[in-house]
Formats: C-alpha cells, structure tokens, sequence
C-alpha cells in the first residue's frame, strides 16, 4: 500500500521596503525640542547692493549740495529712509572715501547727524572728527570735543588723541596748553610718542628751558632702534642721536649699490 502524504504548501515572498521620498522642509536641529520649521522672510531679495555701492552712493548724494545743513541732513535722511536697520559700514566707508578726498566740512557733517541718529558713536569716529575739525580749523569746536571725551573716558582715551591736540597747540604756538595736556598724560600714565617728546624739546629749547629739557630726555631717551614698513616689510632700523636716520639709510642704500656696481664691473671684464 501506498500511502501518499500532502505537505502545507510554503511560499517564501521577499517584501523589499522601497524608501519612499518625503518633501524636505526649512528647518534647524534644536537639542532641547527637536527640529523647528525654518521659512524664507518675506522682506529679503535676491538683488542686494554692497556697502562699497552703497557707500559710492552717499558720497555722490552729498558732495554737490550746499553747505546748509538743513538741506544735508535731509538728503541723509532719505538716503537710510528705506533701511531696516542704520547701514554704519556703508557709512563708515563714505567717510572714509571724503577723508580721501579731503572734504573735512562734509565730514564733520555727517559724523554729527550720525550722532544725532545715535549711531557711530565710537572712538574711530571722534578721533575722525576731532582731525576734521582741526583740518578745518575749527580750534575752539576741537578744544571742546577734546574736553567731552577727556572727561568722559580720561583714563581709556588713546594715545593718538594726545598726540592729535599737541600738535594743533603747536602749530599754533600755544605753548602753555600744550604743557598742560603733556600733564595730564603723565598724571594718567599714558607714555608720549617720540614725535611729542621731539615738539617738547624744541619748545623747551625755544623758551630757553634747558633744566626741563635735561630732564624730558632723561625720562624719555631716544631709542636706539625703530620699526619701519618698506615695501610691506617691518624692517628694523637703527636711530642716531642727530635725528638722521633717513640721511644715514641713504647713505648706507647708496654704499651698498655703489658696492654691487663694483662687484659687477669687475665680473664682467673677468
């Protein structure tokens, strides 16, 4: 006898799982929360104008208008009319392009009306100021804005202030002010540069103050050495005791190529 048996059919079907793609959003991983849907703003654009461009612009809106500064502050305030927030560095660059060019009235102009907006206001832009009102000479409008920022930051107020009012008293010959702004940087610690201890020596030598002339270069030597840029290089360069560096790094220049010449005369008829 023959017995037949039927066994359970098996089908083995293999389901692959096919990724199926999903529609990627704007959004930003945040580590308490999980992902936050991020969206384009509405006000951006795709044209953008540099500051260089801007910068171009502002200049070429004031340079031709009058001195009056009503008229000037208004073509400034419809130049920033359409920012959202105050364009400081094409501002920034503007100035920087007037100094260039040497238009000190249209400096002090719009330095002001950038203080009255209550923007800039930062060292780089009162020592800007400070020199546009010298260039201009406007001594009294100086003297005051040095006064402000004295009083106001005395003890963090950079050097090149100080060098910047010492140099106006004298070249107007007020010596007596001049000594009194060298005292209050002594009084603050603050260490003269060697161009204001050489305008303190001639004014000493001048008014025949020979006992306080003795005793600024003792307290303030002239230093053996100074650092120069040539030709973008820091170069080291060695400082004699009659203010004649450039005279002796000619001479030396004009040995050292009169020795090469030598050199090379006697090469060429070798």
């Amino acid at each position: 006898m023959f017995s037949l048996r039927y066994g359970t059919p098996t089908f083995g079907v293999a389901l692959e799982r096919t990724a199926v793609p999903h529609p990627r959003k704007f959004s930003s991983v945040c580590g308490a929360r999980g992902a936050r849907p991020r969206y384009p703003r509405v006000w951006k654009t795709d044209k953008r104008i540099g500051t260089v461009a801007k910068s171009q612009k502002l200049v070429k809106c004031i340079k031709d208008l009058s001195n009056v500064k009503e008229e000037v502050y208004g073509a400034l305030d419809s130049f920033v009319a359409w920012e959202l927030e105050f364009p400081l560095i094409a501002v920034k660059k503007a100035l920087n392009t007037l100094e260039d060019e040497k238009e000190w009235k249209r400096i002090i102009q719009v330095i002001k009306w950038m203080f009255n907006k209550g923007q800039g206001k930062t060292m780089g832009s009162y020592y800007t100021l400070l020199n546009a009102l010298i260039e201009d000479g406007r001594v009294e409008e100086a003297e005051e804005l040095f006064g402000k920022i004295f009083s106001r930051y005395m003890e963090g107020l950079p050097r090149t202030f100080f060098m910047k009012i010492i140099s106006m008293y004298y070249s107007l010959g007020s010596y007596q002010k001049m000594f009194e702004v060298f005292a209050d940087m002594e009084e603050l610690g603050v260490r003269p540069d060697r161009s204001i201890v050489r305008m303190l020596g001639k004014v000493f030598r001048k008014l025949e103050m020979l006992d306080k002339y003795e005793k600024l270069h003792q307290k303030y030597p002239p230093p053996k050495f100074e650092y120069r840029y040539i030709k973008g290089k820091r170069i080291r360069i060695r400082v004699y005791p009659d203010d004649s560096t450039e005279e002796a790094t000619n001479r030396d220049s004009e040995s050292d190529t009169d020795e090469l010449e030598e050199v090379e005369s006697t090469n060429h008829e070798n």
